[in-house]
């Protein structure tokens, strides 16, 4: 990556969920950052999935006022969008190469450099957690921590790779057509929200389905194909010394890789929390569930809620449904255990 590309950023008028819009110009392309809360706080990036943006892949979080009070309190929030997937974005010219996920990767840092950041905590899910292990990976410096929801850190199996290939040519022949998007509400939803012929599909998924009309096929397709030839970054998981929190749920189709990537890590520094009856995407379909995880987890930095949410979330997941490794004061402190907690809907 070459350090001396001059980046630029212009702010647009736009207004999302509070923040301000720039675009960055790195070494692979512009990308898109929301900027949201006070930039003289430390900083906590997103990076979102796959066809997603920070609408779709986090607003169901930042919607919950526990969640945005507690991280906006704390931190200033900085929406990373993949190349092209942010909203009104044009697609990109066919002549521009398309980033490999190590460009990514490097594209965060040029994006730190430009606003003068230093170590950030991170938030990515499924494609975007991968992205950002590997950002974590090569800059370790450079990562407080890690929340990742539904993660990756294999190179794609042949079933994964084989179905990916699906998609991209879907993409590349058919745009965002009526079963790509279905396929892609799959990846993200249980079952139980996305409905059936007896059960109407719920809101959230209702507003996703709109929200991929939006995307251009092309700009999805390029995310795609950086995902599908991204590397196996497990070797490199086993150096990091950054705290680890991942979410996953258990209807997940990347139940299993989440379960590798915690069995690689550091067992002193990693958590992981299995939400039941929750697909990839537990950002959007059961946000709640992360909120006291969370809140323990930025206690170990010196974080904690602002006075007038002193009483817990309304969360389903409360204290006792926690495993006491999650509460004890190397969970807080110094260590996290490497435990499964099942977040039961009945709670």
């Amino acid at each position: 990556m070459a350090e001396s590309i001059d980046a630029v950023s212009v702010d647009m008028e736009k207004i999302y969920l509070g923040g301000k819009e720039h675009f960055i110009r790195t070494g692979c392309g512009s990308v898109s950052v929301i900027v949201c809360g006070d930039q003289d706080k430390p900083a906590l990036i997103t990076y979102p999935d796959l066809a997603l943006n920070h609408m779709s892949c986090f607003q169901g979080l930042f919607s919950c006022p526990e969640a945005a009070s507690f991280l906006l309190h704390n931190f200033c929030i900085y929406h990373f969008s993949p190349p092209g997937h942010e909203l009104g974005a044009a697609s990109i010219s066919p002549d521009d190469p398309v980033p490999s996920a190590d460009d990514l990767a490097d594209q965060i840092l040029e994006v730190l450099n430009f606003f003068g950041l230093g170590a950030v905590m991170c938030m990515g899910v499924t494609a975007g957690a991968y992205i950002l292990s590997l950002f974590a990976t090569k800059y370790r410096k450079r990562v407080l921590g890690l929340i990742l929801v539904s993660p990756l850190c294999r190179a794609p199996s042949w079933t994964e790779w084989f179905y990916n290939k699906v998609i991209s040519n879907m993409l590349y022949f058919y745009g965002m057509c009526g079963l790509l998007k279905e396929r892609l509400l799959q990846r993200y939803f249980s079952k139980e929200v996305r409905g059936s012929a007896e059960v109407p599909e719920s809101d959230i998924v209702q507003a996703c389905r709109k929200l991929l009309e939006e995307r251009q096929s092309s700009n999805v397709w390029r995310f795609l194909k950086a995902i599908n030839r991204r590397p196996d970054i497990t070797e490199g998981l086993k150096s990091l010394r950054c705290r680890t929190l991942i979410f996953v749920g258990d209807s997940s189709p990347f139940h299993r890789e989440a379960l590798h990537m915690i069995s690689k890590l550091d067992r002193r520094n990693s958590v992981l929390v299995e939400v039941q009856a929750c697909g990839s995407m537990v950002t959007e379909e059961q946000p709640h569930a992360m909120l006291i995880p969370m809140e323990y987890f930025f206690m170990g930095y010196g974080f904690y809620r602002p006075c007038h949410f002193r009483e817990s979330p309304r969360s389903p997941l409360s204290p006792s449904c926690i495993s006491p490794e999650l509460l004890s004061p190397e969970s807080m402190g110094l260590k996290l255990k490497p435990i499964k907690t099942r977040v039961s809907l009945g709670l």
